[in-house]
């Protein structure tokens, strides 16, 4: 399969996944039509050697993993840690009110968007929605609008002279809310944003309890450039790690191995990850002790086995931007289309070390994929993944790699084709040891 078919996957992908809960949702979809089976965390678990499992904690994050025949004492976990999560703008309890003749949705700041990017695009509402039955049980139920439904206007040049000196700055509180509807205030019934979302759930307005709710972008990925060599979308960050070692995962070198091979896609790692089905959680490891419990593994040999395991954490990189060549450190650049980078920082932000670089390194080579290292400016402050926190939450070693990528934490992400397949690659090698 070519470079150019694995991406037009991955934008189909993204595409089909405006929020985390509809990225889970998709990823289950496609471990069950492959025959995975579902585990509750609630009942117990019964496993079998060369076994394909799944679980899901609170519709966001998932782990798969395929059991491997060996010993887990013998080969340990190959792990894949990456997030379903994406920065932007998410809608709050009471989001509806009327300003003016206009309905405008308030809105939530979540993790670190590029703000600007989310003004004068076609915005839409995607997420999950929590009701009580007719019955009096309370339910969840995944959330699209596909038309364009929500815009955030630009002031015109001439109201805001200065815009392109000194760049465009959205006071957060009054400058964010999202413009939905025209109506005077008196017509506007007083559950108008509840009907709407009655309409996409059919069910009752006075159900609809609770929901979370992010803003996407409604314009589908795209390829671009003289032979097509980059890919756009939203969510780059990180669905296209998502994608690459969903992609390698299910290859049948990888399910073969006889390796005990693990995907881990948390949400919240915009935000740090603290929460109950975050890194920072419980669910990680919650999940590999159930293994080594099923499988019969005392607790002695389940250390073994984490001594012997390894973690990739694969979160999309800096990618070199010609435009802001002082933006980097000059002798770590990392350019699109050479191929993964493994990401380096001294203060652990990054939870790579020479033994761990090493066997990235050794498997890109195997593979006969290019690799890269990027390195940090000094004078500028290190964003993070959720390696280091999974790394010492496990004491697993672990190394932190990703594509490179231009405008992360855009609306509107790019990055080259090649780099995909090369991951792609790469990731196989890891998982088969």
């Amino acid at each position: 399969m070519n470079a150019h078919h694995h991406t037009q996957e991955l934008l189909a992908f993204i595409d089909a996944s405006p929020s985390p809960w509809h990225v889970v949702a998709n990823l289950t979809e496609r471990l069950e039509n492959l025959g995975f089976v579902a585990l509750d965390e609630t009942a117990p678990w019964q496993l079998r050697a060369g076994g394909h499992y799944y679980v899901v904690r609170d519709d966001s994050s998932i782990i798969f993993f395929a059991l491997g025949e060996q010993p887990l004492d013998d080969t340990g976990f190959r792990i894949l840690g990456a997030h379903t999560d994406s920065p932007g703008l998410r809608i709050r309890p009471n989001a509806g009110s009327c300003l003016e003749g206009f309905v405008r949705l308030g809105v939530e700041i979540y993790g670190g968007p590029i703000l600007a990017t989310f003004t004068d695009r076609d915005l839409s509402l995607a997420g999950r929605v929590s009701y009580k039955t007719a019955d009096g049980q309370i339910a969840s139920g995944l959330l699209r609008f596909e038309q364009a439904l929500l815009r955030l206007p630009n002031l015109a040049i001439h109201l805001n002279r200065g815009v392109n000196d000194d760049g465009l700055k959205l006071q957060k509180q009054n400058e964010l809310p999202l413009l939905l509807s025209k109506w005077t205030e008196a017509q506007l019934p007083p559950d108008y944003f509840t009907c709407l979302l009655q309409e996409q759930l059919d069910s009752s307005a006075e159900q609809i309890l609770a929901w979370d709710l992010a803003v996407y972008d409604t314009q589908p990925g795209a390829f671009w450039g003289a032979n097509q060599e980059f890919y756009a979308d939203s969510q780059l960050d990180n669905l296209a790690s998502c994608h690459a070692g969903l992609t390698a995962f299910l290859d049948a070198s990888v399910l073969d191995s006889g390796n005990t091979v693990v995907c881990a896609f948390f949400d919240h790692e915009e935000i740090g990850s603290e929460s109950h089905k975050g890194a920072a959680g419980s669910f990680l490891p919650d999940v590999l002790n159930r293994i080594a419990l099923a499988t019969g593994t005392s607790p002695e040999a389940y250390h073994q086995a984490l001594a012997r395991s390894l973690m990739v954490s694969a979160d999309m990189a800096h990618a070199y931007h010609p435009n802001f060549p002082l933006a980097y450190e000059p002798e770590h650049k990392a350019i699109v289309n050479n191929g993964p980078v493994i990401k380096v920082n001294a203060s652990r932000r990054y939870s790579s070390e020479s033994g761990s670089e090493a066997l990235f390194a050794h498997y890109c080579q195997e593979a006969g994929v290019p690799y890269q290292y990027y390195s940090h400016r000094c004078d500028l402050p290190c964003g993070s993944t959720i390696g280091p926190i999974a790394s010492a939450k496990l004491g697993i070693r672990c190394v932190d790699v990703g594509n490179p990528m231009w405008a992360m934490h855009s609306l509107r992400e790019s990055a080259g084709v090649l780099d995909h397949n090369y991951m792609i690659l790469a990731l196989k090698r890891f998982f088969c040891g």
